[in-house]
């Protein structure tokens, strides 16, 4: 029940990739702000300074971005290799305008933190190193490289030495910083979203498992024309032979199992009648059972008990509920030494459900991020110390969709000296009978 990362499903990686729009309505920002600045420094404030050269690099950006809206489509997403192409073109074209202005004199150095922090949120981190190496490399170049600050005629502005090593020190660290935390939090972000992108598949897969019960009334409704003929033919056959004859008993037995075959279709017929059908509703320990017959049979012991005060909780059939109660079974049947004990209990205000195992529980460091999607892979019955034993994306899923009928899903450990995990889900009683419509339900 559990859903493999490595599965070839496409979770929207696709839809992430930067749309060519983005980067060049980025550009021509990038293009105005540096046409303003010469056209500022040279006219206005009368700096002298290499205009032709500057306006040759900047005409260079406007010229690319001319070529892209013409050969792209606005909304064309560009795979990983142009994109990152595209970004460190940008950090060159910022490295030769700041050497015709300056070097690291010029305070508008720190833009070279935009193209790797674009990076760092949208392509894979190997290509963020890469733009953050080549823009710490041309940081270097232009510390030592560079033609005068523009200033006033007669005069000329040098930083100290010193200075300039900590405006380089600043913008190389401030790179691998900013890199490394944007990065971090996009991969989170993408991380959030392939599993809520696999919760919706699940969600919607087991809607249509339970939009069978109409196709099942469909069918039952198709089939009770000839069966209704069958039934008319085996009762001719059973006037026409008599007691004394040896296929007495076969006409007999045939007539036993088309009435079975038509209880069989009643109930088929039944199942889409409207929220009181014959699935629709279920008592707690039938729900309990219900998720729990299916993995009885991988050598564990599965101990079900229950309690409470009061009349049984009825709830209403939801498949992301069963799910989720089924993804935790999984999950401890898997790192269980010999025994799973599921334990209901309910009161006239909640209803709690306890899944516990004899493992070697959960360690402190995964304990504090279950419940997070981190994706792993998992494998065959390990400990779940081990990160990559599988408690991630559906653990994830499975909290998610016990969440949203309402329940809190609260992970621990036994209390020493015992050892195994706990995993306890409490729903108020009032949400979780909150569909029922047949208060009256046998």
């Amino acid at each position: 029940m559990s859903i493999s990362p490595t599965d070839s499903i496409d979770l929207g990686r696709h839809a992430r990739r930067l749309r060519v729009d983005t980067l060049v309505r980025l550009r021509w920002l990038a293009i105005a702000g540096q046409a303003v600045g010469v056209i500022l420094v040279h006219f206005v404030f009368g700096f002298r300074l290499p205009l032709w050269p500057c306006a040759l690099v900047v005409t260079a950006s406007a010229w690319l971005n001319m070529g892209l809206r013409l050969r792209l489509p606005v909304n064309h997403r560009l795979a990983d290799k142009p994109a990152a192409a595209l970004l460190a073109f940008d950090i060159v074209q910022l490295s030769a305008l700041l050497f015709l202005t300056g070097g690291l004199d010029n305070p508008f150095a720190l833009l070279f933190l935009a193209p790797v922090m674009i990076s760092a949120v949208s392509l894979p981190v190997r290509f963020t190193v890469y733009l953050g190496v080549l823009a710490i490399f041309s940081t270097s170049l232009l510390a030592i490289y560079h033609l005068p600050l523009p200033w006033f005629d007669g005069d000329s502005f040098h930083q100290p030495v010193l200075y300039i090593a900590g405006i380089w020190a600043a913008i190389a660290l401030g790179t691998a910083f900013i890199g490394v935390y944007a990065s971090r939090v996009a991969e989170e972000a993408r991380r959030l979203s392939d599993a809520l992108a696999a919760t919706e598949l699940i969600l919607a897969r087991e809607q249509h498992l339970t939009q069978l019960d109409g196709l099942a009334a469909a069918a039952a409704h198709e089939l009770g024309t000839p069966l209704a003929t069958i039934t008319l033919v085996v009762r001719e056959l059973a006037e026409r032979v008599a007691e004394s004859d040896p296929l007495r008993e076969d006409v007999t037995l045939l007539g036993q199992e088309v009435a079975r075959c038509r209880l069989i279709l009643g109930k088929l017929a039944s199942l889409n009648n409207g929220p009181n059908g014959v699935l629709d509703q279920m008592r707690l320990t039938h729900l309990m059972e219900d998720v729990v017959t299916p993995q009885r049979d991988f050598g564990i012991e599965i101990l079900v008990t229950h309690r409470g005060f009061g009349d049984e909780p009825i709830c209403e059939r939801n498949p992301g509920m069963i799910y989720g109660l089924g993804n935790l079974i999984e999950n401890a049947i898997d790192f269980a030494k010999s025994k799973v004990v599921i334990a209901a209990e309910w009161s006239p205000k909640v209803v709690v459900l306890r899944i516990s195992d004899d493992g070697p529980g959960f360690a402190p460091e995964v304990l504090s991020r279950l419940g997070e999607p981190y994706v792993t892979t998992r494998a065959n019955r390990k400990a779940k110390t081990e990160e990559s034993s599988g408690l991630g994306l559906g653990l994830f899923i499975a909290k998610t969709l016990l969440e949203r009928s309402g329940a809190s899903v609260v992970p621990a450990n036994a209390p020493y000296p015992e050892t195994g995990a706990i995993i306890t889900i409490r729903w108020l009683r009032s949400t979780f009978e909150r569909r029922r419509n047949d208060p009256g339900m046998d």
